[in-house]
Order: C-alpha cells, then sequence, then structure tokens
C-alpha cells in the first residue's frame, strides 16, 4: 500500500463510502471499517444469523422494488471478505436495500451514480456460510430456490428491464 494513503483519500471520488478509516497492515484481514463482519478487528456490531429486506412500492421506487423481489423477507447470513458494512460510513443518498435492523450493519446498498446505478451485497456464496479460497465451487443444482442467489440474478437481469409503454 501506498505510503500515507489514508492522507490521500478522497471521499467525494468513493462510490458509496465517506469518513472510512483503511488498514495498511497486510496481517489484517479487512482493509478498512467498511466491514462489520467477524474477523473484524472492532467488536462485530451485528449478531442476528438473518438479515431483513426493506420493501419498496413498485409504483414509487421501481428499480428498488426489482432489485429486492425474493418472495422472503429475511435471508440468512453468509460470510465474505466484506461481509456487511457499517452504515454510519454509507454516504447520504445510498440507499439501504438489506440490513440486520437496529445494528447498524447493511448488507444490500444501492446508489444511482452518473446515467447508472451501482449495487454492493455483502458476503460471498449465499448458500456455503463461510466459503474459503481453494474450496469446491457450490453445487448450484441443489439451491435452485436459495434467496440469496435470487438477490444475485435480480442485479445480473436488472439491466434487461424495460419500461412498458401504458395503454391508455
Amino acid at each position: 500500500m501506498t505510503p500515507g494513503a489514508e492522507s490521500k483519500l478522497r471521499f467525494q471520488n468513493c462510490l458509496m463510502f465517506q469518513n472510512f478509516k483503511i488498514f495498511p497492515d497486510p496481517f489484517v484481514y479487512e482493509f478498512s471499517n467498511i466491514d462489520c463482519g467477524p474477523t473484524d478487528p472492532f467488536p462485530p456490531i451485528y449478531k442476528n444469523p438473518r438479515f431483513s429486506l426493506i420493501r419498496f412500492s413498485p409504483k414509487h421506487d421501481p428499480v428498488l422494488s426489482m432489485l429486492t423481489q425474493c418472495h422472503v423477507n429475511e435471508i440468512a447470513e453468509f460470510r465474505g471478505q466484506t461481509s456487511a458494512f457499517r452504515k454510519s460510513l454509507l454516504k447520504d443518498d445510498v440507499r439501504v436495500l438489506g440490513e440486520f435492523p437496529g445494528e447498524g450493519a447493511v448488507k444490500y446498498i444501492h446508489r444511482n451514480f452518473g446515467e447508472g446505478t451501482v449495487t454492493f451485497l455483502g458476503g460471498h456464496d449465499p448458500e456455503d456460510y463461510e466459503h474459503h479460497v481453494g474450496e469446491s465451487p457450490t453445487d448450484l443444482s441443489l439451491h435452485k430456490n436459495s434467496p440469496g442467489y435470487r438477490l444475485i440474478l435480480n442485479n445480473v437481469l436488472f439491466p434487461a428491464a424495460k419500461k412498458r409503454q401504458r395503454e391508455t
């Protein structure tokens, strides 16, 4: 890491987060205090094994409604390099799509950026709680109705969604 990298941060150029601290030590698993997962150098701030999806009205928020369409209200937690994000470090215009209610941690976030959008989902493999590097891949055929994979698929298919012309 560049010496003095922390002093070179320009939060106005960051997509989703602000006022975070980076960890330049290569022996610390996390890169910054954005992550609030289980190996967090600070005490983990969430304990709930499930995160809740935020409900949006398709009439008022069609994009957010589409991204959270999952047919369940809660999804089992799954870990990764960044498992969840510290809510206090989100930029003001970032929309929370999934969170650990009352715990200051969010799992699924979205923001409009320029003429496009950006969406982050913390964790690695929704059907393998702590998937480690080098492990064999998850057999997706065993998880045809996975709510976590549904969220990922929503983001893959989202660009293909078109507004329909309404008949008058």
